[in-house]
């Protein structure tokens, strides 16, 4: 099959472990894969590079920006943006073909599922529609700052079948160092749009954000794993707060 008019953009910072697989399962499909990567110092660029993506090394401006100078460096009609641990399913990979041939509309939303601790997530974390697949003559955009940056595009968007699998963590301790670097990132937002620390959030946010993830969108039903996702959102609210609290501290006894 003859290459679609798709390029691929990816954000990099020490990815070994993830690139290959990511650019692997779609380097059959697009005319061109771009990375910009933060001057990693494991063999991320010489993976990328060995199988044929234009690489460009940038300083870390954080993931709006990133993402944006990714996407601009994209000279083909449509633009698919994924993270190195993201990788589409064979249903999905069809549904992208069919969507860049036919053109219906001018973005299309993807669903992510998440692989934790050896397993495919049923429940938890879902469900996880991100806006991915988009025509570069919509004005595609990342917006949202650092914490939750999201894609827009001017005119309609679709939907399309199959799954974006996501390796997201190497293991519950990766998961755990990550859940906190997030919940201080996100503590510095907060203080940067003059959010106040409260007791009432810090004490019963985290248990709405357990009980909406184990008992509504039914993450019990993937046992263990399910209550360890729906406790990390749990402890991700709560050391926002800590976070939030620690910050207005320092800023007091300056």
């Amino acid at each position: 099959m003859a290459k679609l008019p798709l390029s691929v953009c990816l954000i990099s910072f020490n990815e070994e472990d993830n690139i290959e697989r990511t650019i692997k399962s779609v380097s059959d499909l697009a005319s061109e894969i771009i990375v910009v990567d933060s001057y990693s110092t494991d063999k991320t660029v010489e993976i990328a590079e060995k199988l044929g993506a234009k690489v460009y090394s940038e300083e870390w401006k954080g993931f709006e920006r990133q993402k944006n100078s990714a996407m601009e460096k994209c000279t083909q009609p449509w633009v698919l943006s994924l993270d190195c641990d993201e990788v589409p399913d064979e249903n999905l990979r069809h549904a992208i073909v069919g969507a860049v041939l036919s053109g219906s509309y001018n973005g299309y939303t993807l669903n992510r599922r998440t692989f934790y601790a050896g397993k495919f997530l049923r429940f938890s974390w879902q469900p996880d529609r991100k806006l991915r697949l988009v025509k570069s003559s919509a004005k595609p955009e990342w917006k949202g700052g650092d914490i939750h940056e999201y894609l827009c595009v001017d005119g309609e968007t679709g939907r399309l079948e199959g799954e974006l699998q996501h390796y997201s963590y190497k293991d519950i301790a990766d998961h755990m160092h990550r859940l906190v670097k997030y919940a201080q990132l996100s503590a510095g937002v907060y203080r940067k749009k003059g959010r106040k620390m409260s007791y009432f959030k810090l004490l019963f946010s985290p248990w709405g954000a357990f009980l909406k993830k184990f008992i509504l969108r039914l993450g019990f039903l993937d046992g263990f794993r399910g209550f360890l996702a729906a406790f990390s959102s749990f402890l991700y609210v709560f050391l926002k707060y800590v976070f939030l609290w620690e910050l207005e501290m320092k800023n007091r006894d300056s």
